[in-house]
């Protein structure tokens, strides 16, 4: 675990003060779920559905941005609105219920809430299966927010406030330091610690088991 100051302009906020309540943004797929199996399994579907081949071992090892990036690999451009509109329909059926939290996820989100602050998802998923995961998973999140990738995700992350965006892709870390919130970085994805560090994250953690303590520093500091 360590951190890592950024090289990007925009500056981190500090921690929240009562002028300015603690509001903590988290990333979902590999963040705070490993979505791996589920997708697996709606990838598979999709496939069937389509006749199309899909190696959904590869897909899973490239979590992180929008569905449709990931489909250009399987699909004639002009079929990546129709198949992804098919493959949104399938998810909830063979999704959600495989999808497990990441170890710590709960207490994370727990963490911020018990520190009189408020935790927000925000994810490129689309965001009523980005719901029914939360929800599913007993994640106890004060809002949803889906459809917003890299950079894109410093639109919610400002709108709603938060200082700390929490992920664990080169795009999560772009989206926080364009919002110009403290960038921390779990390496559960498929970026690891060094290219996250690389990629200007403030702070580096193993996994959302060290968030509370982290946290917990970080508001005392």
């Amino acid at each position: 675990m360590s951190g890592m100051p950024s090289s990007s302009p925009a500056s981190p906020a500090s921690p929240a003060s009562p002028a300015q309540p603690l509001t903590v943004g988290f990333d979902l797929d590999m963040t705070l779920i490993d979505s791996r199996p589920g997708i697996k399994a709606a990838y598979e579907a999709l496939s069937a559905a389509t006749g199309t081949f899909i190696d959904a071992e590869l897909a899973i090892t490239r979590l992180g941005p929008p569905l449709e990036q990931e489909l250009a690999h399987w699909f004639p451009d002009e079929r990546i609105e129709e198949v992804g509109e098919a493959y949104r329909a399938l998810y909830p059926e063979y999704a959600i219920a495989p999808t497990l939290a990441m170890p710590g996820a709960r207490e994370a989100v727990a963490a911020v809430r018990a520190a009189g602050g408020r935790a927000v998802v925000v994810t490129a998923k689309h965001e009523p299966n980005a719901k029914l995961h939360v929800a599913h998973l007993g994640i106890e999140a004060d809002a949803v927010v889906g459809w917003l990738w890299a950079e894109a995700k410093a639109e919610a992350l400002r709108e709603y406030g938060a200082s700390v965006y929490v992920g664990d892709h080169t795009g999560d870390v772009r989206g926080a330091r364009t919002a110009g919130a403290l960038s921390v970085a779990v390496a559960t994805g498929p970026c690891d610690a060094e290219e996250l560090r690389a990629a200007g994250a403030d702070v580096v953690l193993n996994d959302l088991t060290a968030f509370p303590q982290w946290l917990a520093g970080h508001l005392e500091g």
